[in-house]
């Protein structure tokens, strides 16, 4: 009988060992980082679609759910030596002094601090996606509109072109900028046009805002324009043509122009788009096998939190 019970606790303390080297052996999933900061819900303009609400109540909607892990994190200090790379001293002088930009970028007070930091969020996200995190800067104001010398469009700072510029200039030899705001980036394409070791490719509706972006441009701008109304199962043949010829392009990173108005139902553009789209967007970022990291641009719809949630799902890939 003690032999059977020796042989027994033998054969259990086997079985925990077994069970302990695999839990060691299996990688544990590392939770989706979301860089934020509650100042940026800070500024509004009565009506203006850019509202603080985007990011509430996508702040409300990740913190309720459970299906994807979450761990939060600040944006980082973006300094003008960094910031200097995409845009002139003028431009940011220019976003000290009074006066709207244009009708639909007003001159919020502190909004060049407000900028300041969707570009520290976004280095942020660059620092977490050198460590192989999967990671969302989400944070106001947009920024791909925001020309060298130019605020327009919501847009005050060129976010991830300043972005992508840092990467090359810390190391990085190649990095791609994948666009899937409904409207196209003229400000990122402007700056970081013809620029080595760089490529911009962008799927956006057209004719649309800013009517820019019919054609590549340069040597490194590739475009992907689409007309209004383009049917779902078209839209998305597009978007995986654009992804595929990124891949083409081998970048050692990815960043991603993450605007979600191209859904059916945004109210400043007319395309097809669903949440299931969104969600497989992100698988197809998370199957490219590079770092990437991601920066919230446009989408102006009630749903926006279901509809980042759906695309942050797929960069984790459930």
């Amino acid at each position: 009988m003690e032999d059977a019970w020796g042989l027994a606790l033998t054969l259990l303390s086997l079985s925990i060992g077994l069970i302990d080297s695999q839990r060691r052996l299996t990688p544990t999933p590392r939770a989706m980082k979301i860089v934020t900061d509650e100042r940026c819900a800070q500024y509004a303009s009565t009506g203006h679609p850019e509202r603080p609400a985007r990011i509430t109540r996508t702040v409300e909607q990740l913190r309720s759910q459970s299906e994807v892990p979450i761990a939060w994190a600040a944006p980082l200090e973006a300094d003008d030596k960094i910031i200097l790379r995409a845009h002139s001293a003028r431009h940011l002088a220019r976003l000290k002094e009074p006066g709207d930009f244009d009708g639909d970028t007003p001159n919020y007070p502190g909004i060049l601090e407000h900028a300041r930091r969707s570009v520290g969020g976004a280095l942020q996200a660059l620092a977490c996606a050198r460590r192989g995190e999967p990671v969302f800067s989400l944070l106001r104001p947009p920024g791909h509109h925001a020309m060298r010398e130019r605020a327009m469009g919501f847009c005050y700072l060129s976010t991830v072109a300043i972005t992508v510029l840092e990467a090359r200039a810390t190391g990085t030899p190649r990095v791609a900028v994948y666009d899937f705001d409904v409207h196209h980036g003229n400000g990122t394409e402007a700056i970081l046009l013809n620029q080595p070791g760089t490529a911009f490719f962008s799927i956006h509706q057209f004719p649309c805002y800013p009517g820019t972006g019919a054609g590549p441009v340069g040597n490194n701008c590739f475009n992907y324009p689409l007309a209004p109304q383009t049917p779902r199962a078209d839209y998305r043949q597009t978007l995986a043509k654009a992804g595929e010829e990124m891949k083409r392009f081998k970048p050692d990173l990815v960043a991603v122009s993450a605007g979600f108005d191209a859904y059916a139902h945004d109210p400043l553009a007319q395309e097809t788009l669903e949440a299931e789209d969104y969600h497989w967007l992100g698988q197809m970022i998370r199957q490219l096998g590079v770092p990437a990291l991601s920066v919230l641009e446009g989408g102006y719809s009630r749903n926006l939190p279901e509809l980042i949630l759906a695309y942050l799902r797929g960069l984790e890939g459930k």
